[in-house]
C-alpha cells in the first residue's frame, strides 16, 4: 500500500489514496502506522476518497476522512484538509482550484496558493462555529453558549490535578469556553502556557463525564488582540504540534469575548496559522502550509 507522509505546521498524519487502493480495516491500520516506534509515526491517518452522493451533490471532488493515533474516526481536522488539497491537487485526482472536500463536517471550500506546479498553502473556510452546547456537545444546560464559564464547580481542575500549583503559576483564568468546529473543543486562557502540565490535565479533560463524546483542550496565552499562543491536547491523539479546528475554535472565543481581534495570527508548537472571522457570514477562515515529508509503501502485513 502506498502512502505519503504529510504535516500542517507539525501536525502530521499518513495520507493513503483510497480512490485507487481499498483500505479495509483503517481503524486498525491507523493504529499501526501511526505509531511512532513500530509503524511511520504521525498523528493519525486520513483516506483521500470518492465523495459521497451527498458530497457529489455539494460539488465535493474528495472526501477526507480522518482517524486518530488510537484508531477513533474524528470529523474533521483543520491542518489535514490542507494537506488533502495538497494530495489531491498535486496528484491530479482534483484540479479545482477553489476546491470543495466533504468531510464529517460537510463540504469545505479551499482555495489553494499553487507554486511552480504544486500546493504550498491552502486557505480553508472552517464554516461558522457551534456555540449550543447540546451541539457541541457538553452537558451542560440553561444556556445559549458556553462562554467564559467558571470550571470550579463543573469541571474542577484542582480535583483533577493531584499538584495544583500550576494554576497559580500559569495565572490559568477561572473560566472555560466550549465550540464545537464539527468536533468539541474547550478553551482555557492562562498567563504563560509554558506552565501548563498539558500531558498530566490534558487527558482527564478530554474524558471528563460534561464531555460525551470527549474534547479536545486547548490553553491559550494572549500576547496582543491580534496575536496569541496556544497549547493543544487533542482527543485521541495526545499532544499535538498543531490542530488547526482548535484555532479556529481559539480565534472564535477570542472574538466572543473581546480577547482578541477578527484577524488573529496564532502561534503552535509547530508554527503559525492565521484565523480570520468574517462577520458577514459568521464563518472563520484558516490559512496554513501544507508539506509533504516523504512517501513510501506500506507492507501488507508488517
Amino acid at each position: 500500500m502506498k502512502f505519503v507522509k504529510m504535516q500542517g505546521i507539525g501536525n502530521d498524519y499518513v495520507y493513503v489514496d483510497a480512490f485507487n487502493q481499498n483500505i479495509d480495516d483503517p481503524v486498525n491500520l491507523a493504529c499501526r502506522m501511526a505509531d511512532r516506534h513500530f509503524g511511520i509515526g504521525g498523528d493519525g491517518l486520513i483516506l483521500i476518497a470518492p465523495p459521497t452522493e451527498a458530497g457529489r451533490a455539494l460539488g465535493a471532488s474528495v472526501r477526507m476522512r480522518m482517524f486518530n493515533a488510537d484508531g477513533s474516526e474524528s470529523e474533521m481536522c483543520g491542518n489535514g484538509v490542507r494537506c488533502v488539497a495538497k494530495f489531491a491537487y498535486d496528484r491530479s485526482i482534483s484540479r479545482a482550484n477553489p476546491m470543495k472536500i466533504e468531510t464529517g463536517h460537510g463540504v469545505l471550500a479551499v482555495d489553494l496558493w499553487v507554486q511552480r506546479g504544486k500546493v504550498s498553502q491552502v486557505s480553508v473556510n472552517m464554516g461558522a462555529p457551534i456555540l449550543k452546547p447540546a451541539d457541541i456537545p457538553v452537558l451542560l444546560t440553561g444556556m445559549e453558549q458556553v462562554v467564559d464559564h467558571p470550571w470550579e464547580h463543573v469541571l474542577n481542575l484542582r480535583k483533577l490535578s493531584a499538584n495544583t500549583e500550576w494554576i497559580a503559576a500559569s495565572g490559568l483564568s477561572t473560566t472555560f469556553s466550549c465550540v464545537s468546529m464539527g468536533n468539541p473543543h474547550i478553551v482555557f486562557y492562562c498567563d504563560d502556557v509554558s506552565r501548563i502540565p498539558l500531558e498530566l490535565i490534558g487527558p482527564k479533560i478530554e474524558r471528563h463525564e460534561l464531555f460525551p463524546r470527549r474534547v479536545n483542550v486547548h490553553f491559550v496565552q494572549v500576547h496582543s488582540p491580534g496575536e496569541i499562543t496556544m497549547r493543544t491536547w487533542e482527543r485521541g491523539s495526545g499532544i499535538t504540534m498543531a490542530c488547526g479546528t482548535g484555532a479556529s475554535a481559539v480565534c472564535a472565543v477570542g472574538v466572543l469575548t473581546g480577547r482578541s481581534e477578527n484577524l488573529v495570527l496564532i502561534d503552535l508548537p509547530g508554527g503559525r496559522l492565521a484565523l480570520k472571522w468574517n462577520p458577514v457570514d459568521q464563518c472563520l477562515y484558516m490559512t496554513g502550509p501544507a508539506v509533504e515529508v516523504f512517501t513510501g509503501d506500506w507492507p501488507d502485513n508488517p
